[in-house]
């Protein structure tokens, strides 16, 4: 019996090792780039979830790193290998089977208009993210994103150039207004409203919905709309003659370019002045805004529904963390958070109740943590990393576990983590801050 018994453990042990090079094999020849070429943006979700699919032993690692164990003869996709270590050689902290943490904005289908281009990482891609949509676009100057609206809140983060937004209110008052690199805007749902690039050379920007499976083409638009209702409807509408509306558009336009327009003051006194002005900001100048918290290692700016009253579902936060710094470890008790890395170079650890996965990020990429999981960000490379983190919700909440650590008695945290008292007094009591490595 005991034979049997080691038998069995060395079969075990064969097995889990060679599930583990049949995961990492299934990785080889994939790459960020290559996928374009593929067209299958959902084979990249599944080779970095087969990845995590393994649970890992510390010793069992520790001694394959020693040995022949992590050799691979066969070919191997050095380029993306390179951008992920610790998705192919994982941390020995790393566990179990977790749900897919990383995408790129280099994967998805690019649609190119005259005007501009957009793509997005949605739920299709990254099917963790069930509350948060990213969409990427690019307007040249003039160019419209056309007259829409659609079911989910929309909030922006402006990473390039110059644009002037509209959003029509219920009560029929109108915002218009200009925004510039670093800045937000935020329409609710259902408010039809435009988006067009100014000069010298447009612009662009991320665009958050807080809807998993949104998708950008299939948004409720205006030229669809004219193009599928009878001509005698719309004549009756507008009090004009049919042939008049000979020209309205039969297919969408979605984006197109146009003429730059007039300053924001003629715009504004052309539809009616402060008389139709609306009450609300639709718009916040987040980069000019004085940091939320700051240390030797970085700093971080929150803004919700507290500091920018108009959205009231979505939640932005620009970290920036200098090289070697780390967001400290903590929590989202009442959000899921989604990531656009911005520039930098970063590496993150999830800790889930049944596992864990470590995660390397570069310019462009998205992150996810889900709802509750803890985590960290580190910096690094030798530039500062810059993140945006989106939250589907209006009220921003974060726990650190410093802070935690040094809010219970003493006594507590000793007998959970084996600190004494004077080591216990070292760490921060400040929630939110980043550390640099002592």
């Amino acid at each position: 019996m005991r034979e049997r018994n080691q038998t069995n453990s060395v079969i075990d042990e064969n097995n889990r090792a060679s599930e583990q090079q049949e995961s990492e094999a299934r990785a080889e020849g994939l790459s960020r780039r290559t996928f374009l070429g593929v067209g299958s943006a959902g084979l990249a979700t599944a080779a970095f979830t087969s990845l995590a699919a393994n649970a890992q032993e510390r010793t069992n690692i520790a001694k394959a790193e020693q040995d022949h164990s992590a050799s691979n003869p066969g070919p191997e996709n050095k380029p993306l290998l390179e951008e992920n270590p610790a998705s192919n050689f994982p941390p020995p902290t790393d566990y179990g089977n977790i749900v897919p943490l990383w995408y790129s904005f280099d994967l998805p289908h690019m649609r190119i208009q005259e005007g501009g281009w957009t793509n997005q990482v949605t739920q299709s891609v990254l099917p963790s993210s069930t509350d948060i949509a990213g969409v990427r676009m690019r307007l040249t100057a003039g160019s419209f994103r056309e007259l829409h609206w659609h079911t989910s809140d929309e909030w922006a983060f402006q990473l390039y150039g110059n644009t002037r937004v509209t959003v029509l209110n219920p009560d029929g008052t109108i915002f218009i207004g200009d925004v510039g690199k670093g800045d937000l805007w935020y329409f609710p749902a259902g408010f039809p409203h435009s988006i067009q690039g100014l000069g010298p050379d447009g612009s662009e920007f991320m665009l958050i919905f807080n809807q998993g499976d949104f998708s950008e083409d299939n948004t409720f638009l205006i030229s669809d709309w004219v193009a599928h209702t009878p001509p005698s409807v719309l004549a009756k509408n507008f009090g004009l003659a049919e042939g008049v509306l000979k020209n309205l558009p039969t297919e969408d336009l979605y984006i197109f370019p146009a003429d730059l327009p007039a300053s924001l003051a003629q715009d504004k006194a052309a539809v009616g002045g402060s008389r139709v002005e609306s009450p609300y900001q639709y718009t916040f100048r987040m980069e000019a805004l004085a940091p939320t918290r700051q240390t030797r290692g970085g700093e971080i700016r929150v803004v919700d529904s507290h500091t920018f009253p108009a959205s009231k579902n979505i939640t932005g936060a620009l970290a920036t963390i200098k090289p070697g710094g780390l967001r400290e470890m903590h929590w989202h008790p009442n959000a899921s958070e989604w990531q656009y890395y911005l520039s930098g170079k970063a590496r993150m650890t999830v800790v889930l109740p049944h596992g864990a996965r470590t995660m390397d990020f570069h310019a462009n990429d998205v992150g996810f943590v889900p709802r509750i999981a803890g985590h960290y960000l580190e910096n690094m490379g030798d530039t500062d990393l810059q993140v945006l983190e989106v939250f589907a919700t209006g009220d921003f909440q974060e726990i650190s576990l410093n802070n935690w650590i040094r809010r219970l008695p003493p006594e507590m945290v000793t007998a959970h983590l084996n600190l004494d008292a004077d080591s216990i007094r070292k760490i921060s009591a400040d929630a939110g801050v980043y550390i640099l490595p002592r």
